[in-house]
């Protein structure tokens, strides 16, 4: 890294939300870096190859799961940083889900639900492009949104988005009290950045399937999808699930904060392979043998 992980994290981590402005951080931030694309993948690689490492110690000892949240507007680049960051890691031991327009069978349950199933089991990474907290973004910009979600209507108050800042909190700590590293990403792109990429898309050929009209109208929310990403970030923010607010114009420093923040936090789950009994190196010293014996004969 061209700085210590945690120096280059410290001002996008964001575990006390409650006088968080998302102005304070802006999206082609490079922390003071001055390097060329090129040398920070060599950066990103050596991230990789570290948690490739951990990620097989997580898995070997299977007592921590890792949950890894992303959160984004349109072309902000989570399929990318999502791709690169865990390009070198154990299909294994990783599974990605991504979460769309819920279907029939989502909408009758309530809105953790899909999200609860998916959840990775000890020894294992999770990662979820977008998630539950689409509920508090989506859902809360696009009325109509919320109407499909089959909510009594007594249910449905003027505080339901306050209602569910604390349920998702409380999910949030549940899980971290039960072996799960929570870490959330929100990836912060200008809009004169999204402008330049949409632009990207429609004129190069190769790029055309990556454009949707809907993205379109989802830009002409923005002012009220970054008072909402605000609010859901200061509601939601804590020391065991913090919000990582990642400028994301440069996409090579987006991926590097990323990784540096995936190896930073589990470096601190004290990750090591499991060390055997007695018993457990005697078997292994008795199938040796055996084995060796075998070569013998044969």
């Amino acid at each position: 890294m061209p700085m210590k992980a945690a120096e280059l994290i410290a001002p996008y981590r964001v575990t006390k939300g409650r006088k968080f402005e998302l102005s304070d951080i802006a999206p082609d931030d490079t922390n003071g870096l001055d390097i060329e694309k090129e040398e920070a993948k060599l950066y990103i690689a050596a991230g990789v190859t570290r948690l490739s490492e951990m990620q097989e110690m997580l898995y070997a000892q299977d007592r921590w799961s890792v949950l890894l949240i992303f959160q984004a507007m349109d072309a902000a680049g989570k399929d990318g940083a999502i791709k690169h960051v865990m390009s070198g890691v154990n299909p294994q031991g990783c599974e990605v889900h991504s979460f769309k327009q819920p279907t029939s069978t989502e909408l009758d349950h309530d809105y953790l639900w899909r999200c609860f199933c998916k959840l990775p089991e000890r020894g294992r990474i999770g990662i979820f492009n977008r998630s539950y907290y689409e509920e508090v973004l989506v859902a809360r910009v696009h009325e109509d949104v919320l109407a499909r979600q089959k909510l009594p209507p007594a249910l449905v108050t003027r505080s339901i988005f306050e209602d569910r800042y604390e349920d998702i909190a409380a999910h949030e700590r549940y899980l971290a009290r039960n072996g799960t590293l929570i870490l959330k990403f929100f990836l912060h792109v200008s809009k004169k950045e999204q402008k330049r990429r949409f632009l990207e898309r429609l004129d190069e050929a190769e790029k055309n399937w990556k454009f949707s009209g809907a993205d379109l109208a989802e830009r002409a929310h923005w002012k009220d999808y970054m008072r909402a990403y605000e609010d859901m970030i200061r509601a939601t923010a804590a020391p065991h699930a913090p919000w990582f607010v990642v400028p994301s114009d440069n996409k090579w420093f987006a991926r590097l904060v990323i990784v540096a923040a995936i190896v930073d936090a589990m470096e601190s789950l004290d990750l090591a392979f499991p060390t055997l009994s007695k018993a457990e190196r005697a078997a292994l010293l008795k199938a040796r043998d055996a084995l060796t014996k075998e070569n013998r004969r044969g």
